[in-house]
């Protein structure tokens, strides 16, 4: 299946978890793809495995170290990815970091600092590339909110207000670019295993929640999903955001779709 066969794509958060997945999926269906992430060392690690897909992969792959939290770095690096690519098709905001901590010991430039990368960035991306994908074919914009921006999610009162803001901004601009041709939705993941969430992750915009060491682990018996055991991969999210930024979804625009397992019926 080569639903991205010249398509041009942008991926923030590349370095690592659902970003990279996203740019694996993506190539491996044929796409041309940038992927941006202020990892230098993550993004080496997804040219490694682009190139192991085998084929054209690794040539249709280009990299840009781009920090979503900084304007000037995002204004740059966009103009550098629409150059490249020739153009723009797609923008998929995968970039973010998650920070858990007590509220009433969380300080102002910790809470700042997830709106910046995950709300402000978000914006910033959106902004700088719209009028490459105003003149892309089949244009879409595909964000990364949460099951936290609708469900309880204790410790994480940024995270949740970056991701809640995120997705009613997807509605927003869906409904101010739905004459002009470009479709704006988001995915929810819950109970994906990533960089974010196991702190594993190499993308300086991808660490790990940091859960204070007396959190209250009873909190969270509903955060466990319904379906397989534990969580899943980043690649089961990458193959609902790979749907969502193709002609597949031509007839989706403005909604949210839940990735979690059943973690939320």
């Amino acid at each position: 299946m080569n639903r991205y066969e010249n398509r041009r794509v942008l991926v923030t958060g590349a370095g690592s978890g659902i970003g990279q997945a996203t740019v694996l999926r993506m190539l491996s269906e044929g796409g041309a793809v940038v992927g941006a992430d202020v990892s230098e060392a993550g993004l080496a690690d997804t040219r490694e495995k682009a190139a192991a897909l085998g084929g054209t992969a690794g040539e249709r792959f280009a990299a840009e170290v781009i920090d979503v939290g900084d304007e000037a770095s995002v204004v740059d690096g966009v103009a550098a990815a629409v150059q490249a690519l020739g153009g723009l098709d797609a923008l998929v905001n995968a970039a973010g970091i998650l920070r858990s901590s007590h509220t009433e010991t969380t300080s102002l430039a910790d809470f700042e600092q997830v709106l910046r990368i995950n709300l402000l960035g978000t914006f910033l991306m959106i902004r700088e590339a719209v009028p490459a994908l105003l003149e892309g074919d089949g244009a879409a914009v595909v964000n990364f909110s949460s099951t936290s921006a609708s469900f309880a999610h204790p410790y994480m009162a940024a995270y949740s207000a970056s991701k809640g803001g995120i997705q009613s901004m997807t509605h927003a601009l869906a409904a101010e670019y739905a004459g002009r041709g470009i479709r704006f939705n988001s995915v929810q993941p819950g109970s994906i295993s990533s960089g974010m969430t196991d702190g594993s992750g190499k993308s300086g915009q991808s660490n790990g929640p940091g859960l204070p060491e007396d959190a209250d682990f009873n909190l969270f018996v509903k955060l466990m999903p319904a379906l397989g055991q534990g969580f899943a991969g980043p690649e089961t999210v990458a193959s609902v955001v790979a749907m969502l930024a193709s002609a597949d979804a031509a007839f989706v625009t403005g909604t949210e779709v839940r990735v979690d397992g059943g973690t939320h019926f």
